[in-house]
């Protein structure tokens, strides 16, 4: 284990499984206290927590709902009083990403992808903001994606939802920023994770073509970035989108 914090606490929202579930696990390996947050899946986030504290870290997982207030106030509450404030927060949870030809893609569409990226993040970055302003000190870390560069088709609803999260992070960047904050985004390219179901070679070769480095990444490429981002190390970067892509975009 490589200790960087005295066990402060991380919050991971749905780490449940996949890019979350590794992200938790990281973070519990540097020394923090994850609260591993899921909306539905209980045993896949005890599956979680206790990978963490098998592997000599603590977790423990705590079920809310990232989109409702009175859920996450309740939630951070719950977290507040077991392992005590928040000094990190990993805005990761997502739901259904349909893909919807921009003719038929509704309002209704685009607020369902907002909720997860630019509600839950400001109602999240709300509650444990008192804290983070009496320590002096705190990190905000949004896991965007890189169709915000790419554009993908039949997703523009995602798409504008992910670009409006990084535009959060610029904005509370510079407002945070003075109260010891620092906020960023890490965008992640295709990463196969579990709800990726069965991914063959013949799948991914259209995508590795535009990939710099030849080859997929894995969740453990994003989770160490973040790692990075909730470590001492990053102390001053703020404002920032890093591309975990193998150069697929390059800025």
């Amino acid at each position: 284990m490589t200790t960087t914090t005295s066990r402060r606490t991380a919050l991971v929202t749905g780490a449940s499984r996949g890019l979350g579930a590794a992200i938790a696990e990281r973070l519990g390996a540097d020394g923090w206290h994850v609260a591993v947050n899921y909306a539905h899946d209980t045993a896949g986030a005890t599956a979680v927590a206790e990978r963490v504290s098998a592997a000599g870290g603590s977790a423990h997982p705590v079920r809310f709902d990232v989109t409702d207030e009175q859920s996450i106030r309740q939630g951070i509450a719950a977290i507040a009083g077991r392992s005590g404030p928040i000094h990190v927060v990993v805005n990761n949870a997502t739901g259904p990403q349909p893909l919807i030809p921009a003719e038929r893609q509704s309002w209704d569409d685009h607020l369902a992808q907002l909720r997860f990226f630019v509600k839950a993040p400001l109602l999240l970055m709300q509650a444990v903001l008192p804290t983070m302003r009496e320590a002096g000190s705190g990190r905000i870390i949004n896991i965007g994606s890189e169709v915000t560069d790419l554009g993908n088709p039949e997703m523009g609803h995602y798409v504008a939802a992910k670009a409006a999260m990084h535009g959060l992070t610029r904005s509370w960047a510079r407002e945070l920023g003075p109260l010891g904050i620092t906020v960023n985004t890490v965008e992640p390219g295709w990463i196969p994770v579990e709800r990726h179901g069965d991914v063959t070679p013949d799948d991914t070769a259209p995508y590795l073509r535009g990939v710099a480095l030849g080859q997929m990444g894995v969740p453990a490429d994003v989770a160490d970035t973040v790692a990075f981002l909730a470590s001492t190390g990053s102390r001053f970067i703020t404002g920032q989108r890093l591309a975990v892509n193998g150069g697929k975009t390059m800025a």
